[in-house]
């Protein structure tokens, strides 16, 4: 995983901490709001306010709901800023995973590619191999044909020492072939 990618993962997971830390806060504000205007509402239901009063009490009640609208807006709004980062979040963990997989795809190819080039070299030598074999079974028969000739010569030259073999010419000269009386 490259640098940039994990402090952005580490970014996102805090704003959502603290999104998510302000929305709770929030929560407790409505939920205190609701309770003190219930406690309000209840205690005071003998008590039967005067026009001005009651007056006070709907525009405190109307900058209530307006405050509660502008919370639950908020809180609406956080929520969905928490939905497309835990997205985010999901989205970057899978492309995460993604690149692991294919770096230790990556990793094992590399580490096998020694093996595959011994083999493919071994494939590639094996006729180079089989060639130098004949080369060197044809050249042991020869050497062996040639101290077969040697050998017989050798014992012919021995048995014959009385008759004089013939000088062979050399390469260019012509060739005269003696007569036998």
């Amino acid at each position: 995983m490259n640098q940039p990618a994990s402090l952005n993962l580490v970014e996102l997971q805090t704003e959502v901490a603290r999104l998510r830390e302000e929305l709770s806060m929030r929560d407790q504000l409505v939920q205190q709001l609701s309770q003190e205007l219930f406690r309000l509402v209840k205690g005071n239901a003998s008590f039967t306010p005067s026009a001005e009063l009651s007056e006070r009490h709907l525009a405190e009640m109307r900058s209530l709901r307006e405050q509660l609208q502008a919370v639950e807006q908020q809180v609406h709004f956080y929520q969905e800023q928490i939905e497309t980062r835990d997205t985010e979040i999901y989205q970057l963990r899978q492309s995460v995973q993604e690149l692991s997989d294919r770096s230790k795809m990556l990793e094992k190819v590399v580490q096998e590619m020694p093996g595959i080039y011994r083999q493919k070299f071994a494939e590639r030598m094996a006729p180079i191999k089989e060639k130098v074999a004949q080369i060197q079974q044809e050249n042991r028969r020869l050497h062996a044909e040639l101290q077969s000739v040697s050998y017989r010569l050798a014992v012919r030259n021995r048995r014959t020492s009385h008759i004089d073999l013939p000088n062979f010419p050399r390469i260019g000269m012509p060739v005269r072939v003696p007569g036998l009386s």
